[in-house]
């Protein structure tokens, strides 16, 4: 028996790491296939930068929706791979601005079929799962709506009522 898929919704973050884990390891697979050392979590950066030019760590998190930490752990290991670069902002001495390097660039755009090709699949999956995407937007809006941890202390306090 499966034990997390047995748990329904008591497994949502188990489930949905477990799925996430079994995506991140066939896009690394399709991209071995291709050629290219490439970890998945690079895609957003990549291709924000690829899309926006220069942005900032701060930038990238908000538009991706992750933390500073996240961004700048990627960023090292992008910068550490040669497809990205940074450099001041000139309107902010603080604050340092990411970008592609020329590797980078021509990565990115190596990568551009195969973009496209998980694109369609993962459309493709979307259907076939019955929209998936509009459940995890609803998902994301109810978390927003009030989080885990605010549902199980409620929970927690009505059951010491």
């Amino acid at each position: 028996m499966d034990y997390v898929r047995g748990k329904a919704g008591a497994a949502i973050g188990a489930r949905l790491r477990r799925l996430s884990e079994r995506i991140d390891g066939d896009a690394t697979r399709a991209y071995a296939a291709q050629g290219v050392a490439f970890e998945q979590r690079w895609f957003g950066l990549l291709n924000q930068l690829a899309l926006n030019g220069a942005m900032s760590v701060g930038d990238l998190a908000q538009a991706l929706g992750i933390t500073h930490v996240s961004v700048s752990q990627a960023r090292q290991s992008l910068e550490k791979a040669g497809l990205i670069r940074q450099e001041p902002d000139t309107t902010d001495a603080r604050r340092r601005l990411l970008s592609l390097s020329a590797t980078g660039t021509d990565l990115v755009a190596r990568l551009a079929p195969l973009w496209t090709a998980f694109e369609r699949a993962s459309m493709e999956l979307d259907r076939e799962a019955g929209g998936l995407v509009a459940a995890l937007d609803r998902l994301e809006t109810a978390l927003d709506r009030q989080s885990l941890f605010d549902r199980v202390t409620d929970l927690c306090g009505e059951e010491r009522s």
